[in-house]
């Protein structure tokens, strides 16, 4: 799918370069929507423990992802990304009709605090507040499970909304691996939904094939409850060998 460049002065395609970091959900987000598109781009990885000088002259924001435009132009917050990747391209991921699309848009949100839940539940320091955030990101799930339609969020095609669940769904690829709590427990169509996108090839490819090992480093140096689990994981896989 070629962009449309209406609001570029020369006929010739833009360059797009993706400033990212390989566990960042929202850097998903965006890049889900480039293959959903099939922008061709650049992607450049930079390490937020020690952020390059020149990142730091052009992020406003401090966070990734960035997108650079000609090199002249740069978009930060993944979901203005997203939505800006959408208009200059044929075709949408965003339903026709007004209101249905601002119903979208308000679960894409959605999406994000349940984020932020998952960073409070790999951050929390006791099993009480692990449970307690896991509680609650299974009550946000059964929240949207009354408005999916399935195969995905809003039937046969896929959506915005998708591209902005597939990063939090992922995250459950590992998580489930140390936990004794299923919180999609009863929720069968957002079993269905996570297992459906989990097989989209955007969403397979928006990350590298490393990150399940450096998702599971990352939190096994927290120093909070999730890493004494993985901990606890590890030594009773070497006892068992």
């Amino acid at each position: 799918m070629t962009p449309a460049h209406s609001d570029f002065s020369t006929l010739t395609p833009p360059k797009f370069e993706l400033i990212s970091h390989h566990l960042c959900p929202y850097v998903q987000r965006s890049v889900i929507v480039l293959s959903e598109k099939n922008i061709k781009h650049k992607r450049t990885y930079i390490d937020l423990n020690n952020k390059p000088q020149w990142f730091t002259k052009i992020s406003a924001t401090g966070k990734v992802p960035l997108l650079k435009i000609d090199k002249d132009h740069i978009l930060f917050e993944s979901m203005v990304i997203c939505e800006y990747l959408d208009e200059i391209t044929m075709g949408s991921l965003h339903p026709k009709e007004t209101l249905k699309k601002a119903h979208h848009r308000s679960w894409n949100e959605f999406a994000s605090q349940i984020l932020n839940n998952i960073s409070q539940l790999y951050n929390t320091k006791n099993s009480l507040d692990f449970e307690q955030q896991l509680s609650e990101i299974s009550k946000k799930f059964l929240r949207i499970e009354e408005h999916i339609i399935l195969p995905y969020f809003s039937g046969d095609q896929f959506s915005m909304t998708d591209a902005a669940f597939g990063p939090v769904f992922r995250y459950f690829d590992v998580l489930d691996k140390y936990t004794n709590t299923d919180i999609f427990f009863g929720l069968e169509k957002s079993k269905q939904w996570r297992k459906t996108l989990s097989q989209r090839k955007s969403i397979q490819e928006a990350v590298t094939k490393e990150y399940p090992e450096l998702l599971t480093n990352f939190l096994s140096y927290r120093g909070s409850y999730i890493s004494s689990l993985i901990e606890q994981h590890s030594t009773n896989k070497g006892k068992k060998q």
